[in-house]
């Protein structure tokens, strides 16, 4: 009896591990503040102060073999000069893999990153501004590692997407810190510091030379289904 009992124990608790690890649903949002620097069309962006906007993520992570999970990501990005200015939204598409999945509390993601930016320009020019938007999609690689601290809501985690062929290279890189409140049922909020370090140089939008890196701290709230 004691057997079975042990059994039916050890059995519930493997199932509630599994169905924690292998279903997760989890979004977030929060503030970016990074201060613009580079040139755009072969002028130096000057005059950039520290902006703070607005960015916002979201992932679905399932049981089903073969089909990778999902991540989908928001941010808006934007540069200047005397000439004018160039306004990026960011969109993130990541079909991704666990390698590892939080095995001694560590977890490996590989995937592939569709960035796409959405841009619009304005173009000063004596007296006269002339409005244009164009749009581009670059593949990156994108990695992901996560520790979990034992016992304990805090954890530590990376993340990098990078590309560079012919006259393009984009890189986007963040660590950050993370708490999870654990004691609601179901629902598990917590809150997240990082600092995030973008870099863009392409001439893929407007067909005019953009280099422009963009660094800084960000923090925001998210939620763990």
């Amino acid at each position: 009896m004691q057997k079975i009992l042990k059994t039916l124990i050890g059995g519930a608790i493997l199932a509630s591990t599994l169905s924690a690890d292998i279903a997760r649903v989890e979004i977030g949002a929060g503030a970016w503040s990074h201060t613009p620097s580079g040139e755009v069309g072969m002028v130096d962006v000057v005059g950039q102060s520290e902006q703070t906007e607005a960015y916002a993520w979201a992932l679905v992570k399932h049981p089903v073999p073969v089909v990778p999970n999902i991540r989908v990501e928001y941010a808006n990005t934007s540069v200047g000069n005397v000439a004018g200015a160039m306004s990026l939204t960011q969109y993130d598409v990541i079909p991704y893999y666990n390698l590892i999945d939080n095995t001694f509390w560590m977890t490996l993601d590989v995937g592939l990153d569709l960035k796409v930016f959405n841009a619009s320009m304005e173009d000063s020019m004596i007296g006269m501004v002339s409005a244009q938007t164009d749009s581009a999609v670059f593949p990156l690689a994108y990695v992901r590692t996560r520790f979990q601290l034992p016992l304990s809501g805090l954890a530590a985690e990376a993340d990098v997407k990078y590309i560079e062929y012919s006259d393009n290279l984009i890189y986007d890189a963040r660590v950050k810190l993370d708490y999870t409140f654990t004691s609601f049922p179901v629902i598990e909020p917590g809150i997240e510091l990082g600092y995030r370090v973008q870099k863009i140089d392409t001439a893929e939008l407007f067909d005019i030379n953009m280099v422009s890196d963009f660094e800084g701290v960000y923090a925001g709230v998210m939620v763990r289904f």
